[in-house]
């Protein structure tokens, strides 16, 4: 299962490349600095080139659980939102709100700035180590709660964006569970 609706808003799965997406913003799995890194990050300041760095340098940082917007310069996406994810430190600190929380983030920001159309990368499910199953139900759940207590959200379509085969099973799993309403 790689398509399921919900209102007027139609979430996908695709494996590949988020900084090769054609949509009006990529949400990057940033650190708390904005400044770069390794992963979804590094890879999404590399194709957008240094004006990113320079324009994240201007919003001194983000806070875990938040998002902030920039311009999409070089990519294809006109705009980024960064957010945070957290580190995962045995679930016992707060780590599902603090996920649940960068996908509501990234939602709002998105309605506030017109976007329709966004693709998410699997956040805090690299490094930071957070259980991919666990992830992609708090990303996919979130999303269903955001877009059901919005129903005139500006947003048509998001795209979950899977770097590899373990990403788009746990993410196909995640989405037979919303089509069967539970999560």
């Amino acid at each position: 299962m790689n398509r399921v609706q919900i209102n007027q808003t139609t979430l996908r799965l695709e494996k590949g490349d988020i900084t090769r997406c054609e949509v009006d913003a990529v949400v990057n799995a940033a650190n708390e600095s904005l400044l770069g890194g390794g992963g979804v990050d590094g890879a999404i300041h590399r194709a957008a080139g240094p004006e990113l760095l320079a324009a994240c340098r201007l919003l001194n940082g983000c806070r875990t659980g938040e998002a902030k917007l920039t311009p999409g310069f070089r990519l294809k996406a006109a705009h980024v939102i960064h957010t945070v994810g957290p580190v995962w430190r045995g679930g016992t600190h707060g780590e599902s709100d603090l996920l649940a929380s960068c996908y509501q983030k990234s939602l709002e920001l998105a309605d506030a700035n017109g976007i329709r159309t966004l693709a998410f990368p699997a956040i805090s499910t690299g490094i930071y180590g957070y259980p991919l199953e666990r992830a992609t139900a708090i990303a996919v759940g979130t999303v269903r709660k955001y877009l059901e207590k919005h129903p005139g959200s500006d947003v048509t379509e998001i795209t979950f964006v899977c770097f590899d085969d373990a990403t788009v099973r746990a993410y196909e799993q995640a989405f037979e569970e919303l089509e069967r309403g539970t999560d």
